[in-house]
This record gives C-alpha cells, structure tokens and sequence, in this order.
C-alpha cells in the first residue's frame, strides 16, 4: 500500500527523508553513489580537510549536487574553536552555503565533542548568520544550552564515532528530545539498521550515519536497510507502544472465558 512522504522542517528546508548520510570510507565512489541513492537521503556530509574542491566536473561536491543531493559541510578533525570557525568560513566560501555541521574533538583517542569549544564555536558561527547543526554529546543539558544559543538542530551522539555501539543511552536521548523544540538528530555510533530503529521510537526527528553504510560488507544493500528502518521506526513512534510492566497481562480478556471446571469433573467421573 502506498502513502503520502511525511515531511519534516529543518531550518528553512522542508525534507521527505529523515536520514543524513556522510561520504567518506565507502570502498569507492560509485558504490557511495549508489548507497545514497538507495537510502533516499536528501542532505550528504562532506568534510573539507578530506576532499580538495578543485578538479572541474569531476569534482566530488559537483557530482553530488548533479545528483540533487544538498550538501552539508561540517568540521571534522578540528580540535579548537577556532579551527572550526575558520574550517566554517571556508565551507561557506568554497560551497555557497550557510549550514554547517559543527564539531570540535576533544581528542584522537574518543573523538567525543569538545563542549566548552562546541559552545564557543557555535555563538561566533551564529553571530555571523551561519545555520548551525552541533554534534554534541547525550547531555540534556548541553543540548539545551546549544538550543538556546540558536542552534537549528541538536545532534547527541549515540555512541562514539564509528564505534557501531549503537545507542547507549536512550533515557538520555529521549530527555533531550522532550526538553527540545528544535529537531533531534541522533549523530554517530549507529550501526545496524536495527539502532535506526530505536533513534526514531524514542521520538528522534532523524539520524545522521557514515560508518554504518560504508563499512557495510553490502554498503547499497546496508543503505535500503537503514531507509526502511526509519520508515519503521518513525511508524513505530507515531503509533505509540504500549506501557512497558514489570508483570504478565494477557491479551485475551478473562471475561466470558469458557468455564472448563465442570467439563473436566464430568469426564473424570464419568458422569
């Protein structure tokens, strides 16, 4: 059965996916291309210190608006804020774009966000009318604290940066997205079809995944996977699951149960 594409809003975009996937680590560029159409994202990840913005038609960010998909830079492997401020104003330069996805490291070892210089990058790159979108840890309240800045999304991670953990703590992620009035986007630490699924029953606007797809054994195969898990976890939510208890409840009503009591005296009997 076919039914209309829910859209949601992010900033000023209105978007039929809910899935955001990155570019980098596939086993080849064509197999990239075929995963992110197969997923049916409509926005893709790039990072600037990886992929140089010279080489014409041919040129990786050229061939992925060819294939309408929008593109958002963001500031992978920048340690500072200022790192990341200066990695921002070029990706608005080079890509004629305001939106950037925001992080700052605190370290090779765990690659988890730098709050303190998450903070500070994210007030500079909102003072100078960038969109920011923060990839922040499960912290209700540095996601908060990012929201009130102006952030147009939060981002918590699920788990480490290709960890494929998946989601950790969900009672913190599902705090976040109940304190938020901007969209939640759960970032890194995916990697199943199967932690899409959860991200989106705990009430998550969409989920953004690299690791999970492209270092897939199938990454296109992996792609159709991580598509149709959203669909259903989104469905999931919006149905709403029952109440979770400690003791059995039957799913037959015990009113107007057959009374076999007697039946089984009279045969016993032999009555």
């Amino acid at each position: 059965m076919s039914h209309e594409r829910e859209h949601w809003q992010l900033a000023d975009r209105e978007l039929g996916s809910r899935l955001l996937l990155g570019t980098a680590r596939y086993p080849s560029r064509k197999t990239m291309l075929e995963a992110l159409e197969a997923s049916g994202t409509e926005i893709v990840t790039v990072a600037l210190r990886r992929v140089g913005t010279g080489g014409g038609a041919q040129n990786l960010y050229n061939v992925l608006r060819e294939r309408g998909f929008s593109l958002l830079p963001n500031t992978a492997g920048c340690y500072s804020a200022r790192d990341a401020v200066l990695t921002a104003e070029l990706a608005r330069e080079a890509l004629e774009t305001d939106w950037i996805k925001l992080e700052v490291i605190a370290d090779d070892e765990t690659l988890l966000p730098d709050i303190e210089g998450l903070m500070s990058a994210t007030r500079t790159l909102i003072e100078r009318g960038f969109t920011v979108l923060p990839y922040t840890n499960d912290d209700p309240v540095a996601a908060a604290k990012l929201e009130e800045l102006g952030c147009a999304a939060v981002m918590p991670l699920g788990a480490p940066i290709g960890s494929g953990l998946g989601i950790r703590n969900p009672h913190n992620i599902e705090l976040i997205r109940r304190r938020a009035t901007v969209p939640v986007i759960v970032d890194a630490g995916v990697g199943t079809a199967s932690d899409v699924t959860v991200a989106f029953e705990l009430g998550c606007d969409a989920v953004l995944l690299n690791s999970a797809v492209a270092r897939a054994r199938e990454p296109v195969r992996m792609a159709r996977a991580v598509r149709h898990a959203a669909e259903a976890g989104r469905e999931a939510f919006l149905a709403g699951r029952i109440p979770r208890k400690f003791y059995a409840e039957a799913s037959s009503p015990a009113q107007d149960r057959i009374d076999v009591s007697g039946t089984a005296e009279r045969v016993r009997t032999g009555d």
